[in-house]
Order: structure tokens, then C-alpha cells, then sequence
């Protein structure tokens, strides 16, 4: 089945943050939010560095194992950054991203705490796993699920992208469903925002921009603190014209020259 996304996403800098450290892309053959990693130097620099180094080149990614070779590409091209500016060592960022990948297959790759949700057919299910202290807790036994949201060490994560052989990035293959709607987001949405509020959100029907809006605008709301982004991708079953990439966030601040893809 040949799929395509119809994808949107909406960034906000927030009203505590002078930059915006998240970054965000969109286009019918992928999708992807970074947050480049608090307390580092450049995180608004890591994000975008990462999403316009792996969107460039060749439309999309073939499986699994050619979308973690790009994703390894794009992480070098921090470590690049980092040999020009030594000031820049320590930078990084999360990353998950969403990609149409072959024979009408789907690729979730993840690294760190931005979140990537799917509302199918009524049913809403978070479909990565953070990769931070808080869940390690849980993951233990130490913590129960319903604390971790208030924890105060939540913002610690355990793996991101900042340029080093030894960093990882997980990559799995679903199968999509025509009218599957996914979330991709950071934590400025995830740690404000209840799940069960977002799934009513994503799930009123409104168009992917529409969606994206409201749910940066409910963070916002619920007093987030951080930098707010939310990408919403729905899958569709046609052949249309490849379309974007469209960059949000650090990414349409940074490297403003076109990207040429094809």
C-alpha cells in the first residue's frame, strides 16, 4: 500500500525560554521533533544541525537499517561543529522522528524524551520509551507510573545525539493503517499536558495544523515552562507528489539556505 503524510507542527518558544532549543520538520515522506538537551551549551544549534543534515539528500529512508545510517551521518555533523568550535563540546539533542520507509512501511526512530504517540481507530498509545532517569525508576519498580510526571528529576535523560560514536538512536517498523494519526512532541507538551487530555485533542477531528496549534497551545496553558512543540502526521493512502521538508523551530532560524532533496 503506497502511503504518504499529511503532517503539520507548530513550535513555540514558551514564555520562560529566550530561545527555542526544539526543532521540528515536516514532509509527506517524514517527520521529525528535536530538543536540543538543557544545561548544555547551543542546544537551539544541535537541534537544527540534526534535522537539516538528515533531511538533506536522498527523499525518505528504504528500512531500518538505511534510516540509522543517515540518522549516524547527521550525528556526525555535530561532532563536526564541535571540531570547528571547541565551545560547542557537550552539545545535544533528542530526536524522534517518523519515516515512510519501503513497501508501505512505517519508521519510528527515537532517542531521549521527546515522545512519539498514535491515535488509531479511538485508541491512543504512546509508542516510544523515554529514555531517562524517571523511567529507568519505573522500569525498576521504584516509581509508579503515575508519579513519574511530577518527579523532580524528570528532566533527566539518559541518551541523546551530540556527535559521539557511542551515541545510539533506536529505529523500529510498524505497519500503518490509512487514517492512523500520529504525535510527535517534546516535553514541553509531555510534561505539562495529561495524556488523556492530549488524546482528546488529537482526536477532535481537526486538521493536522489545527491539532498542532491546540495542543501547543494547551501546554502553554497548563504553564509549561519549557520550549512547546507538537507535530501531527496522518496517514494517508494515495501516491501525491512528494512534498517539504518544512523546518519549525531552531531549524527554520538556522541554516536558512534551501536543502535540496531528491
Amino acid at each position: 500500500m503506497p502511503i504518504r503524510l499529511s503532517a503539520a507542527a507548530v513550535s513555540d518558544v514558551g514564555s520562560h525560554r529566550k530561545t527555542n532549543q526544539d526543532a521540528a520538520f515536516t514532509a509527506s515522506w517524514g517527520a521529525a521533533v528535536a530538543d536540543g538537551v538543557g544545561g548544555g551549551p547551543s542546544g537551539d544549534l544541535a537541534s537544527a544541525a540534526l534535522v537539516h543534515r538528515l533531511v538533506a539528500g536522498p527523499v525518505g529512508a528504504s528500512d531500518a537499517e538505511a534510516l540509522i545510517v543517515r540518522i549516524r551521518e547527521a550525528n556526525w555533523d555535530l561532532r563536526a561543529h564541535v571540531l570547528r568550535d571547541p565551545s560547542l563540546q557537550g552539545m545535544s539533542t533528542t530526536f524522534t522522528g517518523l519515516f515512510v520507509g519501503a513497501g508501505g512501511s512505517l519508521l519510528v526512530a527515537h532517542t531521549g524524551d521527546s515522545r512519539g504517540y498514535l491515535l488509531r481507530d479511538g485508541w491512543f498509545t504512546r509508542e516510544t520509551r523515554d529514555d531517562s532517569y524517571v523511567q529507568a525508576l519505573v522500569d525498576s519498580g521504584l516509581l509508579a507510573p503515575e508519579a513519574a510526571a511530577t518527579h523532580p528529576r524528570r528532566n533527566i535523560i539518559t541518551a541523546s545525539l551530540g556527535g559521539g560514536e557511542e551515541d545510539v538512536v533506536s529505529v523500529s517498523e510498524r505497519q500503518p493503517i490509512a487514517g492512523d494519526r500520529w504525535l510527535l512532541c517534546s516535553d514541553g507538551v509531555t510534561d505539562y499536558a495529561p495524556e488523556t487530555d492530549v488524546a482528546a485533542l488529537l482526536g477532535a477531528g481537526r486538521s493536522p495544523r489545527d491539532t498542532a496549534a491546540d495542543i501547543v497551545a494547551y501546554a502553554l496553558q497548563a504553564g509549561s515552562a519549557d520550549n512547546v512543540t507538537a507535530v501531527v502526521c496522518d496517514v494517508l493512502d494515495d501516491e501525491a507528489a512528494d512534498t517539504g521538508p518544512i523546518f519549525f523551530g531552531s531549524a527554520a532560524g538556522y541554516f536558512a539556505e534551501d536543502v535540496e532533496t531528491g
